[in-house]
């Protein structure tokens, strides 16, 4: 099986070489020269990069044939959403699931990233794919949407490094080490607890080869989601800064998924960035709490949303999932977006400016903070930043700066790493 997925790499590297340039040298970053026409928090919001690192939009793509020219109906993302937003890049997740997928992880995430190059494809005046910080830049200058890759899961690699290694020729330009499962390469927060799991006391050696090769290559080394052992571990290998792609604040709400405050103080002596997510059991401790007890409870409604949203939904399927998802709401209410904010302005203290940015999940999650419905609502994050005082400069940098810091870093280190 490992030589058809090699075989399949191969065409589609090259049906793909028209857009990729992914052997382009680092350059020095330089923040995009459109001045602002006025003071105040939507001059800041249209003239900003805006990144955002992780969402699950492929999921879409592959299983429901969506496309980003549509509405996206209960979703997040689509090209008027993205333009409302003024969303200036995304790092499409290509999430495994590591179940249905046992065995073909290496199929399913090449599904997932062909999907990503097939909305640019169709879609060249809005979007563009692009490998290195100065892609990111000359489509902010065109004023194309910029599409990037990260995996989702060490899992996917399928314990090959020379698949690591086709994944990085593709496109993809981070991945998370673990997600929700404990993997050959580290354990995850997701199953740390459970016994019946063979845990590794954090990074196996198979992992610090992965986060070298990872250096080498100019790939950056995503920790959100692994267990603590992993992170420490995992920055005590790295030649390079890392990021977290969407993770939030433990301090807040005590989900294992987010960084403690040690943790985000270590993430910055890294030199590393770590993105809020914004799904509403990661910025709410109340929500999580409500959320625990209806779970427990086996309350039908909470059930029919996560089983409805786990899976491909058909326009019936659609219905049903809006008509619970608001029935829900009654007893779970979304938290305010100022939790999302108390989160951002907690990390941004613990850690410094320069390394917080913005993670969302969507396409991930089944809730978001009130007013939050999709990136057309991003504005009303800058807006809310600039209201607690935060300068453009300041503001500028969680938005996207911060992030195009780490990754020329990282590619950086690569071009040294290689000539070495």
């Amino acid at each position: 099986m490992r030589r058809t997925y090699r075989f399949f790499l191969v065409l589609l590297l090259s049906a793909t070489s028209a857009l990729s340039q992914v052997a382009r040298p680092a350059a020095k970053v330089a923040s995009p020269a459109k001045p602002r026409a006025a003071q105040g928090w939507r001059a800041i919001q249209d003239s900003a990069l805006i990144i955002d690192t992780h969402a699950d939009t492929p999921m879409r793509f592959v299983d429901e044939n969506f496309d980003l020219a549509q509405d996206a109906g209960s979703g997040y993302i689509d090209f008027n959403k993205i333009k409302a937003g003024n969303l200036g890049a995304e790092f499409f997740s290509i999430w495994v699931e590591p179940e249905a997928n046992k065995g073909h992880e290496a199929k399913r995430a090449l599904d997932m990233i062909d999907s990503v190059y097939e909305q640019a494809r169709r879609h060249p005046d809005k979007m563009t794919m692009a490998f290195s910080t100065q892609d990111i830049l000359r489509a902010h200058r065109r004023h194309k949407f910029a599409a990037l890759l990260g995996v989702e899961g060490g899992h996917a690699i399928e314990g090959d490094i020379r698949i690591l290694r086709d994944y990085y020729r593709l496109g993809v330009r981070y991945m998370t080490l673990t997600w929700s499962n404990t993997n050959q390469l580290g354990d995850s927060s997701g199953d740390i607890n459970k016994p019946n799991v063979q845990h590794h006391g954090g990074l196996t050696p198979f992992g610090r080869q992965v986060v070298e090769e990872m250096n080498r290559l100019g790939m950056m080394v995503d920790i959100s989601h692994v267990a603590d052992s992993t992170f420490y571990q995992t920055l005590e290998v790295t030649k390079a800064p890392v990021i977290a792609s969407h993770s939030s604040a433990r301090a807040l709400t005590s989900a294992p998924r987010n960084m403690t405050d040690d943790m985000l103080r270590a993430l910055a002596r890294n030199g590393g960035v770590a993105q809020a997510n914004f799904y509403c059991a990661f910025v709410s401790q109340k929500y999580l709490d409500q959320q625990n007890q209806l779970a427990a409870a086996h309350d039908p409604d909470y059930e029919q949303v996560q089983s409805l949203f786990v899976k491909p939904r058909t326009p019936e399927d659609e219905k049903e999932f809006v008509a619970a998802k608001k029935r829900l709401e009654q007893k779970l209410p979304r938290p305010p977006l100022s939790d999302l904010i108390d989160h951002i302005d907690h990390m941004v203290k613990v850690a410094g400016i320069d390394h917080v940015g913005l993670g969302s999940d969507f396409d991930g999650i089944e809730c978001s903070p009130e007013g939050l419905d999709s990136v057309a609502d991003l504005p009303k994050i800058t807006q809310a930043l600039y209201q607690r005082g935060y300068s453009a400069s300041d503001i500028d940098k969680i938005l996207g700066g911060n992030l195009m810091r780490v990754f020329a870093q990282v590619e950086k280190v690569a071009q040294q790493m290689q000539k070495q």
